[in-house]
C-alpha cells in the first residue's frame, strides 16, 4: 500500500523526541495488523480531545518518524502515516489520517494531511480517491 518513493534523508532529534518517534513507530507497527474497522475506530478513541495539527508540526512528526525508522522512510506509508498521527497525538494535536486508491494503475496509500493538504507526500498523492479518514477535531467557536 504505497507510491514509490526513495528513502527520505534523516532529521536531527533529540534524545527525548527520538524516543517519542520510536515509540510512535511501535504503536503503528501494532495498529496495522488490526482489521480497517477496528483500526479506525482505535484512531478515532486516540484522536479524542486532541487539537487539529497544524502543518508544521505534522511535518515535523513525519520528519521525525521517517529519522527513525527505515521502514517508514521507503515503502511503509500505512506504518509511517499511522505513527506521525500518534507522534503529533503525542504533542496534543491530531492531523488528517487518510487512506485512498487509485486505478490507473491500482496503488493504494496512506498518508496525513492538514487543511486539505498532504503532508510531506509527492504532488500524485492528488490523484487518490480518499477511502478511509479520521479527520482533525473541528475547532470550537
Amino acid at each position: 500500500m504505497t507510491i514509490p518513493v526513495a528513502l527520505e534523508p534523516p532529521a536531527r532529534l533529540t534524545r527525548r523526541r527520538r524516543a517519542a518517534a520510536r515509540a510512535a513507530v511501535v504503536l503503528a507497527r501494532l495498529l496495522i495488523r488490526l482489521p480497517p474497522r477496528r483500526m479506525r475506530s482505535v484512531l478515532v478513541a486516540v484522536r479524542r480531545g486532541a487539537r487539529p495539527a497544524s502543518a508544521a508540526q505534522a511535518l515535523a512528526a513525519r520528519a521525525a518518524v521517517v529519522s527513525v525508522s527505515v521502514q517508514c522512510a521507503g515503502q511503509g506509508c500505512l506504518q509511517r502515516s499511522l505513527a506521525t498521527a500518534l507522534l503529533c497525538r503525542a504533542a496534543g494535536s491530531w492531523p488528517d489520517w487518510c487512506t485512498g486508491v487509485r486505478t490507473e494503475p491500482f496503488r493504494a496509500h496512506a498518508w496525513v494531511e492538514v487543511a486539505g493538504r498532504p503532508v510531506g507526500e509527492r504532488p500524485e498523492v492528488a490523484a487518490f480517491h480518499k477511502v478511509m479518514v479520521v479527520p482533525a477535531p473541528r475547532r470550537r467557536g
